[in-house]
């Protein structure tokens, strides 16, 4: 698998004009830009915000922490934890478009101070080690097939006792996934493992696991929901996902749905802590 394969999936040209053009749409020409009047554009994963929300309370930061975020896309999910929380977080993605976009939605919403951009790999960040207090990753993990490196990596970044919380799409029991999808238009960019795999892999690393729960009905709940609504009321994972992946979203989102109703994919959560 080549990175710069994973890349190319993701990335697109003028994606800042797309997520403000958005942003105005919806909420009128004068609208602020706030990490919440953007929320529903620029968090990059299945639920959107309220899986942010969700995964923030389980990982509890607190005001003065160094987060890191791994995987961190246009940067959703880093400025509205560094505006909630009074934390610093420092947001790594391979795909250098989304990092642009990243930079000037910091600089737009007033956090390029407190939010902090890196262009590099999961595989070898270019972090000191102990660096962080807690770190995340929503949605990345299945574009990757060397998870212990992962692992790994996340681990020599967090200072002992530093916590990490990870949601993830794992292996179902009845086959592969449908694709396209948003995180691989085709077989060879997806590697799911089992969650039994996702377990010993954290662990290898050296993490304790504190908590790791499939929440898979939740999540094909949450996509018949918003099916079923019309669309000039769809919620902001769709929206996110048609600024972001254009004409293909509406198909990858259906594949979604199917892969987890059809147990292709299995969804996963887990917070773990470095002793």
């Amino acid at each position: 698998m080549s990175e710069r394969a994973v890349a190319r999936h993701y990335g697109s040209a003028g994606i800042t004009e797309r997520v403000l053009d958005a942003l105005r749409a919806s909420a009128g020409a004068g609208a602020m830009v706030t990490p919440e009047t953007l929320a529903p554009f620029d968090h990059f994963h299945g639920r959107g915000v309220a899986a942010t929300r969700e995964m923030m309370a389980h990982l509890a930061p607190q005001p003065g922490e160094r987060l890191l975020d791994i995987g961190s896309g246009i940067g959703g999910p880093a400025r509205f934890v560094a505006a909630r929380h009074d934390v610093g977080v420092t947001g790594v993605d391979l795909t250098e478009a989304y990092c642009a976009a990243a930079a000037e939605l910091n600089a737009v919403t007033g956090l390029a101070g407190r939010v902090h951009v890196v262009v590099a790999s999961a595989l070898a960040l270019p972090l000191a080690d102990a660096a962080f207090d807690a770190a995340y990753s929503q949605n990345v993990i299945m574009n990757i097939a060397d998870k212990n490196r992962f692992y790994h990596e996340a681990f020599r970044t967090l200072r002992p006792g530093g916590r990490l919380a990870l949601s993830n799409l794992c292996a179902g029991p009845a086959g592969d996934p449908y694709f396209p999808a948003p995180w691989a238009a085709t077989a060879d960019l997806s590697f799911l493992e089992t969650p039994q795999s996702m377990r010993a892999g954290i662990e290898a690393a050296g993490f304790e696991i504190v908590d790791l729960r499939d929440i898979t009905a939740s999540i094909v709940d949450a996509y018949r929901t918003l099916a079923d609504r019309p669309a000039a009321t769809a919620t902001a994972p769709r929206v996110a996902v048609e600024v972001l992946m254009g004409a293909r979203a509406a198909q990858m989102q259906r594949n979604s749905m199917r892969t987890l109703s059809d147990g292709r994919g299995l969804a996963v959560e887990a917070l773990a802590r470095r002793p």
